[in-house]
């Protein structure tokens, strides 16, 4: 009887384990928030509305194609990401989840379809930057790009850019200058923020032969690349204000910029494992205080 009742729960820890392997072979946190993204570039562009079911639609789509190229990531990378201490414990290294070839038509799967459905539902436009967005962060950033250069993570971040023109263009296939410029933000989010992260864990890529910024150039001046990109960022985060953003964007975008700024300045000044991992949050606290103010302002104006 005992083994009974201790082999149930067993059961469910595996169960729940598999799932969990299974899950994060799609990087779905990255995903919702790459779709979060897309959402707001909707609901930031000007025009009649959507109805529910495109927007719908659109979302999920865009975090099909991100889980597909999730997935493409840790497929193509599966043989290297043992040496990292970040990487080492994906599915796919350890063989919880089997490396099957069968994984490739899965992921082409769901990019296809996704496209074709954003195409059907919303319209072509939209769908050409949802294909964008994986295409950018699967081949351009980790096939082409992530072994090659320190550029790797500057271009790859155009995936982000791209969820924001799908979510836009499902409104307005003209895309306006409002989300044009979140568009242009998200792009320059990008590389302070995993640049950060990239200092904290600058040994970990040198050792894995990743030419990561940090890793190229040395933490300090990419410490202080870091400091002078948070403030591109912060400043072009303020533009919109000249193009129809109102109050409560100011406010997300300049607390949130001002605080990113700061603990960028700190790690400039004094570059560490704990002052980049600060800079890391504070970029994640940055991003969504902007989507935040970016979606309150757009429903209340």
């Amino acid at each position: 009887m005992n083994e009974m009742l201790n082999s149930k729960p067993s059961g469910a820890i595996a169960l729940s384990r598999m799932t969990r392997n299974v899950l994060g072979l799609f990087k779905l946190r990255i995903g919702f928030m790459i779709m979060i993204t897309a959402l707001v570039g909707l609901v930031v562009t000007p025009g009649p509305s959507i109805g529910w079911e495109k927007l719908v639609v659109m979302a999920l789509t865009v975090l099909l194609s991100s889980a597909s190229a999730g997935a493409f990531n840790q497929y193509y990378e599966r043989n290297t990401d043992h040496l990292m201490a970040r990487t080492r414990n994906r599915a796919f290294v350890t063989g919880t989840v089997s490396s099957s070839p069968a994984w490739l038509v899965v992921m082409a799967a769901m990019l296809v379809s996704s496209v074709v459905i954003a195409a059907w539902v919303v319209n072509p436009v939209s769908a050409v930057f949802v294909f964008l967005g994986a295409f950018f962060y699967a081949i351009v950033y980790t096939v082409w790009l992530k072994r090659r250069s320190w550029l790797n993570i500057v271009v790859g971040g155009l995936a982000g850019s791209f969820a924001v023109l799908a979510g836009a263009a499902a409104v307005d296939p003209a895309l306006g200058p409002l989300p044009l410029l979140l568009a242009a933000v998200l792009f320059l989010w990008t590389p302070p923020h995993f640049w950060s992260l990239a200092i904290a864990n600058q040994a970990e890529y040198a050792a894995a032969g990743v030419p990561m910024l940090p890793v190229v150039v040395g933490a300090h001046r990419a410490a202080k690349i870091v400091f002078w990109s948070t403030v591109a960022l912060a400043v072009t985060a303020l533009l919109p204000i000249w193009f129809g953003a109102g109050v409560i964007y100011l406010f997300g975008a300049s607390v949130g910029g001002g605080f990113f700024v700061y603990k960028a300045w700190l790690l400039a000044k004094a570059p560490s494992r704990k002052t980049a991992m600060a800079s890391f949050f504070a970029s994640l606290i940055q991003l969504t205080l902007l989507l935040v103010a970016s979606t309150i302002d757009s429903l209340v104006a």
